[in-house]
Order: C-alpha cells, then sequence, then structure tokens
C-alpha cells in the first residue's frame, strides 16, 4: 500500500469514529418515565430518584441508577419483565395483555 492509500484509510476511520462518537453523544439520558395506561397517562416518575411503582395492579415498574425496568407483570408471556431496563430517550418497555407502557422523557 503507498502512504497515499495508509492516509486515505486513516481518514476514513477517523470520519466513522466522530459519527459515531456525535450519534452515541447526541442520546441524552432522559429525566423521567412516562407511564401509560390504555394510552392516558397513569404517571410521570423521575430516573433520579430509586422507587417502586405499583401500576393498576397488574404491573410494578422499578426505578433505580438512573434505569427503569417492569420487576412484574401478570400477564401470561412476561415480555415486559424481559425487556432490558430502559435509560435514554424514547425507549419504551410494553405490556400488550395490559395495555401499559413504559417510556423514558425528557420531562
Amino acid at each position: 500500500m503507498k502512504k497515499n492509500d495508509w492516509m486515505l484509510a486513516a481518514g476514513v476511520l477517523l470520519l466513522a469514529c466522530l459519527s459515531g462518537a456525535f450519534l452515541y453523544g447526541t442520546r441524552s439520558g432522559g429525566a423521567s418515565v412516562v407511564v401509560r395506561v390504555d394510552g392516558k397517562e397513569y404517571g410521570r416518575y423521575s430516573l433520579q430518584e430509586d422507587q417502586t411503582v405499583e401500576i393498576n395492579g397488574t404491573n410494578r415498574l422499578q426505578i433505580t441508577d438512573g434505569k427503569a425496568v417492569m420487576i412484574y407483570g401478570d400477564c401470561p408471556d412476561q415480555i415486559c419483565v424481559h425487556t432490558a431496563p430502559i435509560s435514554s430517550v424514547r425507549e419504551v418497555i410494553v405490556c400488550m395483555p395490559n395495555r401499559v407502557t413504559a417510556e423514558v422523557s425528557e420531562n
């Protein structure tokens, strides 16, 4: 490889790293989790405050260390319980049978 080939490869690599840093850096952490039941807002809870939220007796959302996770759902499939913790804006946990969603929001 010639010197110019190495410079081109280094430039492409640098551009890729800068793009990744920009995209990752613009993902802002949310300030709260909005819980909705049947599409209507049930409550809004800060990600900065550790707490456990009972949702209509069917689900339980736990907020710790700036992340929210569904720790209980009385639904048969348990998909909401097995969903990874959420902490970034627009991340969502959905419990279809109980019509419950928890979405990270900027306020």
